[in-house]
């Protein structure tokens, strides 16, 4: 499914986003940086240890990385050149500003994707694993902030494409697309 933002592609997908080749892929990843469950270690596994040298480097000069932060290391070995590391919230309730975080983790990670230079990236469902962010939910925070990112910021890339596991989660992304489709400047694909 592809829509298209102010010039710019926002592909929906279903598939392993260790296996994509855009110029960087983003990780949900963990505070740590050092790896852990879902697709924070599919990434690191794929990857190789090139990506968990860069993470502890990172780590060390800066100390653990909060919720709705990005930073970038290489891909090690993998399609994509690099990783966007940004850590979501954890889902409390919805109270205790976890859309906010959750929309700075992408946003935060499309503005290293514009410092760089980059003009592909590829998102998981940031939050939606054992961070417990109800996915419909999710989705609406996701694609609300790289919509708004894609029609603000100039040299946006040129290329978001969501790489989705399960169908549960395609089918909420892909109705929370449908639903901005709506509104926006969106000719259908």
């Amino acid at each position: 499914m592809e829509r298209e933002f102010s010039g710019r592609k926002l592909q929906l997908a279903r598939g392993d986003i260790t296996e994509e080749r855009t110029d960087a892929i983003v990780n949900a990843a963990n505070s740590s940086l050092l790896g852990g469950g879902g697709v924070d270690g599919a990434i690191h596994r794929a990857g190789g240890s090139a990506i968990l040298e860069e993470c502890k480097a990172l780590r060390a000069r800066q100390g653990e990385c909060p919720a709705g932060h990005a930073v970038m290391t290489t891909g090690g070995r993998l399609a994509a050149r690099h990783v966007i590391h940004t850590v979501g919230p954890v889902w409390r309730g919805g109270d205790r500003g976890e859309k906010t975080l959750l929309a700075s983790c992408y946003r935060n990670s499309l503005r290293l994707a514009v410092e760089q230079g980059w003009s592909s990236v590829a998102f998981p469902s940031i939050s939606t694993g054992i961070y417990g962010y109800p996915v419909e939910e999710a989705a609406k925070v996701a694609l609300g902030a790289v919509v708004e990112f894609l029609k603000e910021e100039e040299s946006a890339p040129l290329l978001v494409r969501f790489v989705l596991f399960d169908g549960k989660t395609f089918q909420a992304y892909r109705e929370a697309l449908e639903a901005l489709s709506m509104v926006g400047d969106a000719p259908q694909r």
